[in-house]
């Protein structure tokens, strides 16, 4: 007997000891096969698409994904048999069924599966019913089941699937119903706009070209004689840009006439408000002569609108003419450029959205109003972080063409929405080819290396490294979201143990500061051809780790105005508190026994991020305070002012984290920090730390304060300690009012909660990336 394991390792003749080993591996590799190759490894290589051969007495289908989508990979199985479309019912389906619906669709792998109707109830016959799929049928309707159409479910158990993003090299889409075409989805292994004419192909991003889909592992052009602005739309959608315009039709039908083309078989039907191809049906087969003229028509030309932030030339003179509008809308809380948590403007206060029935089309309609592409996924459960004000909009219902998400039909009650249920999008955007002029290198995994960058010296492109000298959170937040690599978690100033390519060590960039918000190192203030750095590359050049996931850490305003009084305390019980610098300079001239009137407060501190707060210092690093007798992990944790309604500062205070733990938690949340025996600090996901009232250095000094109306201001983490996905919201400001004898909080609120006219009452810093160095 001979065996062989599923990995091809022979183990004839083995011991027996040895075939379990062998087994036992194949086994183990397997259980990690649904996570994949990180960013940065090749994938293993993929097998060659090959087409079905189909006996004559095998039933015809086609499937489509359908309903409320919140991908384009991902949806209601639906059928098409006997002349109707109908589902399939979730009895007895499982992984290896949804690997031959994705398969079928030319989706290289199955992701999960949904039954009960995750995806909307169907309608039409049920077509399969106890499927029992091997994984490895080339159609769904090779699949044993109780025979096409025989059934006992109703369309509350139809089953959904969720295939990958990756397509089946070589994939060709086989009609099996040529009659039926107008019917079916578009199914092509992939699609792309190529530049024709020289003055584009150099342009970034590049916006206008052929469109050309990818069949049979054959580039082919789309014939125009059914082509319309509809199709054009979602096409441009796809690749980043909100819109599409008229081109100059005579150059292309002069290229056309000198390289004949190679046009698809079919044409394209779309509605306009698809944000994916595959959601658009399938034209009738272009009466094709030669596969050379399309009667009489020419290959498809898209010519597409990029938005504001990626126009090729910046439109300054309309800047300086006319000032930009408050827009209604925006992302917090993302990685990259396009994607985040969705905050509308209402009544002059940001808000989110309640994800009830939040869809791809709506996240659509938010993508193309900021001036990017179409949605490439609507996203709900917070997953990108949780808001703090109001819930504007709940069951958001769009149609696709709206001008502005605050024009979609909606419900004004959001009662039973919490922020647990808060609205995001990731959005197309246009194709920048900045990250290939930045890498990581030497690092453990491709999240983590030295930075190093493509630069220009003596007129030849070079790699090199950028000098460390100031390197910090806002620089490598920048790198990681130019590579796609999510967030920051550190910046290093030293990379001696990540040694890169040595051709790559010498410095050819510094004296790097970015805000954190730019889309590329280059778009930093540095030094330009004129270098300066007296650290030099190599070891000393600065590095990155990355992260998909950041804390975001949010003051509780409510928690600052119900807790504020004011008390006069004596000296003699304040001399940890002079120690540790939290009294005004003119407390070192007060008498032991003389009063020092106070300004005290609560701060209740939320973690609405999605992973852990965490010190920047190690245990073995934080610094211990004899007279308190407590350690530090971070010496400024939080930055107290009073500023005069002119901005001037008047007063000031600070608070080191001498114990960051989980207060309290939402519900179902456990608590995973305590200061206690010299425990971890932190703050979990879903917590607040709560520094109370009656602690040491909970307070502002104003003692040589005159009555009269001010500005009182915190700032979380306002060195930039540890990374967060939002820095914009780490500042709360009040109106305060000192009579002389008490004193009122009032008109609280986070930064970025209100629109930019009521900010601007409010003097001090607008956020705390502004105050960035």
């Amino acid at each position: 007997m001979s065996l062989r394991s599923d990995k091809g390792v022979p183990t004839k003749m083995l011991p027996p000891c040895c075939v379990v080993l062998v087994l036992l591996l194949d086994l183990t590799l397997a259980q990690y096969e649904h996570l994949g190759y990180p960013p940065g490894y090749p994938d293993p290589e993929q097998e060659q698409y090959s087409a079905p051969q189909l006996r004559p007495d095998t039933p015809r289908i086609q499937l489509r994904l359908s309903g409320d989508k919140r991908k384009h990979n991902e949806g209601r199985v639906e059928v098409y048999y006997n002349n109707e479309w109908g589902t399939v019912c979730d009895d007895d389906f499982n992984s290896h069924s949804a690997q031959v619906v994705c398969r079928e669709l030319g989706y290289l792998e199955a992701v999960s599966w949904a039954p009960a109707s995750k995806y909307g109830k169907g309608t039409g016959p049920i077509w399969f019913d106890n499927l029992h799929c091997t994984g490895k049928e080339k159609t769904l309707a090779l699949c044993p089941s109780n025979g096409i159409g025989v059934s006992d479910c109703k369309h509350t158990e139809d089953v959904g699937v969720v295939c990958s993003d990756k397509r089946i090299p070589g994939f060709r889409f086989i009609n099996t119903l040529p009659n039926h075409v107008e019917n079916m989805d578009i199914q092509v292994e992939d699609v792309r706009i190529r530049a024709i004419l020289s003055s584009y192909r150099k342009r970034i991003p590049m916006t206008e070209g052929y469109v050309e889909v990818k069949d049979g592992g054959k580039w082919k052009q789309i014939c125009n004689t059914e082509w319309s602005p509809l199709n054009a739309r979602v096409i441009c959608g796809m690749f980043g840009f909100p819109g599409e315009r008229k081109y100059n039709a005579r150059v292309y039908k002069m290229f056309a006439r000198r390289r004949k083309p190679s046009y698809w078989d079919y044409a394209v039907n779309c509605t306009g408000n698809e944000a994916h191809l595959s959601s658009c049906k399938l034209g009738q087969v272009s009466p094709l002569k030669s596969n050379v003229t399309c009667g009489g028509g020419l290959p498809v030309v898209v010519s597409c609108v990029p938005g504001r932030d990626f126009a090729p030339t910046p439109l300054t003179g309309f800047r300086k003419a006319f000032r930009q509008e408050q827009p209604l809308v925006r992302l917090r809380g993302g990685a990259i450029v396009g994607e985040g948590r969705v905050e509308v403007l209402k009544n002059g206060e940001w808000g989110t959205i309640c994800d009830d029935h939040w869809s791809l089309m709506s996240a659509t309609v938010v993508c193309r109003e900021l001036g990017l592409g179409t949605a490439k996924e609507a996203l709900s459960g917070g997953r990108l972080g949780q808001g703090m004000g109001p819930v504007h909009m709940n069951e958001v219902q769009c149609s696709g063409f709206e001008k502005s998400i605050t024009e979609c039909l909606f419900n004004k009650e959001s009662a039973g929405c919490s922020h647990e249920e808060d609205a995001a999008v990731r959005c197309n955007v246009p194709a920048m080819g900045f990250q290939q002029s930045l890498r990581l290198s030497g690092g453990r995994n491709p999240f983590e290396g030295r930075v190093e960058v493509l630069m220009e010296r003596n007129g030849s492109l070079v790699w090199g490294t950028v000098c460390s000298e100031g390197w910090g959170t806002m620089e490598a937040m920048v790198v990681c979201r130019t590579l796609g690599l999510g967030f920051a978690s550190n910046a290093f100033q030293e990379t001696w143990y990540w040694p890169g390519d040595v051709s790559a060590d010498s410095v050819v960039m510094s004296g790097v500061r970015c805000s954190g918000t730019e889309m590329s190192l280059n778009h930093c203030l540095h030094h330009g051809a004129h270098l300066s750095c007296s650290k030099g590359g190599g070891r000393n050049a600065a590095g990155v780790s990355c992260s998909e996931t950041a804390p975001d850490l949010v003051l509780n305003p409510q928690a600052v105005e119900q807790t504020t009084y004011m008390e006069d305390r004596p000296m003699f019980m304040m001399q940890c508190a002079q120690e540790e610098g939290c009294l005004s300079s003119s407390s070192s001239l007060t008498p032991a026994t003389s009063y020092r009137r106070l300004l005290r407060f609560s701060s209740r501190i939320h973690n609405n991020g999605q992973s852990d707060f965490r010190p920047k210092a190690g245990r073995n690093s934080w610094v211990w305070h004899d007279c308190h007798r407590h350690y530090h992990s971070m010496e400024v944790f939080t930055l107290y002012d009073l500023f005069t309604l002119n901005g001037t500062k008047v007063a000031e205070g600070h608070k080191a984290s001498f114990c960051l733990e989980d207060s309290e938690c939402d519900e179902g949340i456990e608590k995973r920090y305590e200061c206690a025996n010299f425990g971890e600090q932190g703050i979990t996901v879903g917590c607040w730390d709560t520094y109370r009232h009656d602690i040491d250095c909970q307070w502002i000094d104003i003692t040589d304060i005159k009555p009269g109306d001010y500005i009182f201001q915190i700032v979380i983490n306002p060195n930039y300690e540890v990374p967060e996905s939002d820095y914009s919201n780490n500042i709360m400001k009040c109106r305060c009012r000192y009579d002389g004898h008490r004193v009122w909080m009032y008109s609280c609120h986070n930064g970025g909660s209100l629109s930019t006219e009521t900010e601007e009452t409010f003097p001090g810093l607008l956020n705390n990336q502004v105050t960035h160095r």
